[in-house]
């Protein structure tokens, strides 16, 4: 949950909350459940009364497809299904791309679909062993891919990076990335390397985008990014030193900036970057955020004596 008290979007719906589960219980086999077909990053949908829809039955819309992965089932009843395949939509449905769904959807049928692609994706991906070339063959009782012949598991990959709101005082850093199109500006983000914590990842590529340091790392919040499969683990920070020097093959520009002259920038929506920038906003909003302690003026020095040294007055 963010630290501002928003809950994170859980994985339940009015039908009950979604357990992970890879074999389907008996009394399950002829259930009608949800059917996230993917086509790659496209997802499949019907058209509902209300928009898209993800398909429900007891079998999927469609009946060429390369894959079919049990995701879960939700309140005990309801199977949740993730299909591969690489057809044209059957009539009365369409294909949406999994960025542009968000909000045309429920927010847990997003999750879930972000859930369906990249396990969809492991599994097309991880069909032959990464040691020895053999085939290999989903597993019992655990999410995995085992190799045939040398017994090497595979699980599916799941990249850790961090996302972090720098403060100083009323204002933070946002930067535009080179991968953003346009005039774009953000939280700063980075993957965690082997052998560091999550802290220290957020010190590190601070240091390393802008060339400045923070102290006060706090975690706020968490999200899945299927994009292609990373979780985003979010962090405020407090500006400890440093001027802003841009890394120029990451960064195209950053600056500090106020809570009423902010460049454009996501604010809430489907990242966790917004949901940092609209938790700051709040907190200026409620007086929670305060203006840094101008740095003392430095004293002058003295000024010279006119009657020289000591020195000088003791060769007197």
């Amino acid at each position: 949950m963010p630290s501002d008290g928003r809950a994170a979007p859980a994985l339940w719906s009015n039908a009950g909350v979604f357990e992970p589960v890879t074999a389907l219980p008996d009394h399950l086999r002829d259930a009608e459940g949800l059917w996230f077909c993917l086509r790659r990053s496209e997802v499949l949908v019907r058209a509902g009364d209300g928009g898209p829809e993800v398909p429900a039955g007891a079998a999927p819309p469609i009946t060429s497809h390369t894959e079919t992965l049990l995701l879960g089932v939700i309140g005990g009843h309801m199977p949740v299904w993730g299909v591969a395949w690489d057809d044209e939509p059957p009539a009365g449905h369409d294909v949406v791309d999994l960025r542009r769904l968000y909000g045309q959807i429920p927010e847990q049928h997003w999750i879930l679909a972000g859930r369906a692609a990249q396990l969809l994706t492991w599994d097309r991906t991880h069909r032959f062993c990464g040691a020895c070339a053999s085939p290999t063959e989903l597993t019992e009782g655990e999410r995995a891919r085992r190799c045939v012949a040398c017994g090497h598991t595979a699980f599916p990959r799941l990249t850790p990076a961090v996302i972090m709101l720098v403060e100083r005082g009323d204002e933070v850093l946002l930067a535009h990335g080179r991968q953003f199109p346009g005039r774009f500006f953000s939280a700063l983000a980075g993957f965690v390397e082997p052998g560091e914590t999550l802290e220290e990842a957020v010190a590190r590529e601070v240091r390393e985008e802008v060339s400045l340091e923070v102290r006060d790392v706090r975690y706020f919040g968490s999200q899945p990014w299927p994009f292609p499969h990373s979780l985003m683990v979010g962090f405020n920070a407090t500006y400890e030193s440093g001027e802003i020097e841009i890394d120029p093959e990451e960064i195209v520009e950053a600056g500090w900036y106020k809570a009423d002259d902010l460049p454009p920038s996501p604010l809430g929506g489907m990242s966790i970057a917004g949901w940092l920038i609209k938790d700051w906003i709040d907190r200026v909003a409620r007086g929670e955020v305060t203006k840094p302690e101008p740095e003392p003026e430095p004293e002058p020095e003295p000024a010279p004596s006119s009657g020289g040294s000591i020195w000088d007055r003791t060769a007197r």
